[in-house]
């Protein structure tokens, strides 16, 4: 399986941790349903590897702690902009 692939499997499933973490720390309620808030989490942790490879933190000896700090700020960024986006849209 390709490193693209591999990459958007394990996001995905690291949205079913990070989503809900993100929702954690985000101030507020968010209106969306435990679905966006997977995906969200999946697309920010996504987005997050990314910034991790490129800042060189990825890989580590041990746990990646500054990586899952990274991809829970960007799931945080994702899942508001879902949320803000489904706010306007019920209104």
């Amino acid at each position: 399986m390709g490193y693209w692939v591999w990459m958007i499997i394990v996001s995905l499933i690291a949205g079913v941790i990070f989503g809900p973490l993100a929702r954690l720390v985000l101030p507020g309620k968010q209106n969306i349903s435990l679905g966006w808030t997977i995906l969200g989490g999946g697309i920010g942790a996504f987005i997050g590897g990314l910034i991790a490879k490129l800042l060189g933190v990825k890989d580590t000896s041990g746990p990646d702690w500054i990586q899952y700090l990274i991809q829970i700020i960007c799931a945080a960024i994702v899942v508001a902009i879902i949320s803000s986006r489904q706010s306007r849209a019920k209104v």
